[in-house]
């Protein structure tokens, strides 16, 4: 009589901890596709949130909207608008686009014009961008024709506008546009006061706060290469966002010789050089994503002189004959586990 009461006490008790286990609290989980991608969204969830399928759907909204206000794949966006409109003429845009056009101007001028957005001749010319001519090497020629086409002077911002004084200048800001979507996205878990949460569009990260068991975000740096996904270094962070470009994906072959997708506006060819992939920490994931590009383009040198002078959370990683080397700003080194 004794055993069975106790027996059922113990399945009582069992009976507790599970329902008590399966009502914790668990992450949420979102995931879609945006601007040619994939995003994966994890949170802490709390009562501020609304139903999941009408955050995402909010979410989704979001992004839409910056493909129309930048993407240079629609014909109907304010970026296309703009890149068709003539010399003298006024396009009215978001200010959405100002701010990011702003941000890609001052990365200009500290990256001595490695991050240029009226890159666009080139893309197209070199066979990256949406025009998707055949891919062939131009000749030096056709080079010099887009490059003169080229030239940050030849937009202005005026108050809801943008002022264009070169007929063919052509501006693409995917170098930037895809970490302002995290930023974006991150703005509207901030609006519901998530308390942590971990945002990624593209390989574009945003972290907040801790998971929901108190530990940090922990995220994955790639090893550059191109065959597979293995892991080069795991960091923890906290309240930051974290950008990656590298030139091992996005490529063609001619003659075999390889043409990175990475063009260096100021010679007006793929980069030729040892940095195979490039990650920074910023507090602005739209930041970050434009930083690493213009890095790739950059170099190991130039790329870790600027991360000193900006202060700048940096890490580098080079092909080397038999295999890679991992170099930190001092920013970064915190990070390295």
């Amino acid at each position: 009589m004794i055993m069975r009461y106790i027996t059922k006490l113990l399945s009582l008790l069992i009976l507790v901890l599970v329902v008590s286990a399966c009502s914790q609290p668990q992450l949420v989980s979102l995931a879609g596709r945006t601007m040619g991608t994939t995003y994966h969204i994890k949170l802490v969830p709390n009562k501020h949130l609304p139903d999941e399928q009408l955050l995402q759907a909010e979410i989704d909204m979001a992004l839409e909207r910056v493909n129309n206000q930048m993407s240079t794949y629609r014909p109907a966006s304010e970026l296309s608008q703009f890149n068709l409109s003539k010399a003298g003429q006024r396009t009215r845009v978001s200010q959405d686009t100002i701010l990011v056009l702003q941000e890609a101007i001052k990365l200009y001028e500290q990256t001595d014009g490695a991050l240029d957005v009226t890159l666009g001749p080139l893309i197209n010319l070199w066979g990256f961008g949406p025009e998707k001519r055949p891919i062939k090497v131009p000749s030096k020629l056709d080079i010099d024709i887009a490059k003169a086409k080229m030239g940050i002077e030849g937009v202005s911002i005026e108050p809801g506008h943008l002022v264009k004084h070169n007929s063919d200048l052509y501006v693409d800001l995917s170098s930037i546009a895809k970490g302002f979507g995290v930023d974006v996205v991150a703005a509207v878990l901030d609006k519901y006061q998530v308390s942590g949460y971990l945002v990624e569009v593209g390989g574009e990260i945003s972290v907040k706060g801790h998971k929901l068991d108190g530990q940090p975000w922990r995220v994955a740096i790639e090893q550059p290469d191109a065959t597979g996904r293995e892991v080069s270094k795991v960091i923890s962070l906290k309240d930051m966002a974290m950008a990656t470009s590298g030139d091992y994906r996005n490529y063609f072959e001619d003659k075999g010789v390889r043409f990175s997708h990475l063009i260096d506006p100021r010679t007006g060819y793929p980069i030729n050089h040892k940095l195979a992939s490039v990650t920074v920490l910023h507090p602005s994931s739209m930041s970050a994503d434009g930083y690493a590009t213009a890095m790739m383009v950059m170099g190991t040198e130039a790329s870790l002189a600027l991360a000193s002078e900006l202060d700048l959370a940096i890490m580098l990683i080079e092909k080397q004959p038999h295999g890679y080397q991992i170099h930190y700003s001092d920013a970064f080194l915190p990070y390295v586990q």
